[in-house]
Order: structure tokens, then sequence, then C-alpha cells
């Protein structure tokens, strides 16, 4: 109808079990462009140094401390 009314009163109810996924959903993705965020920090700082030895050996990029883990502390 457009106008704006009391979703409960109208029969409206969404379970709690979809507003969870959505906030756990959106700090998922958060978390993610943060952590991509620090990788394309990382990658400024090492290009800065204009040395050849800047990565690892046999030229593998250099550890990222504080990003160990993986997905595990997620759920």
């Amino acid at each position: 109808s457009g106008d704006v009314e009391d979703t409960f009163e109208s029969g409206v109810v969404e379970p709690a079990h979809a507003k969870e996924q959505a906030v756990t959903s959106a700090a998922e993705a958060a978390n993610l462009v943060l952590k991509i965020d620090d990788i394309i920090s990382a990658g400024d700082l090492s290009t800065d140094k204009g040395d050849d030895e800047a990565g690892g050996p046999g030229g593998a990029p250099g550890g990222m401390g504080g990003m160990g883990g993986g997905m595990g502390g997620m759920m």
C-alpha cells in the first residue's frame, strides 16, 4: 500500500534466524574487506622499499603477521 505501518500488527513476522544470518553475513563481509585492505597495504609497503629482496625466499611474498588461522575463527 506504500504506507508506513507496524509489520507485527500487519501479520508480517520475520524469523529470528533470518536476522541472525543477515548480521553474521554482514560481519563476515566486513572482515573480508578489512583483510583485503591489509593485504593491499602490505603490498604497497613491500613495493616502496625498492629492493629486489623484499619478498621471501625464491621471490615468495613475506609473511603477514596476524593473518593466520584461515576461516576457523569465523563460526
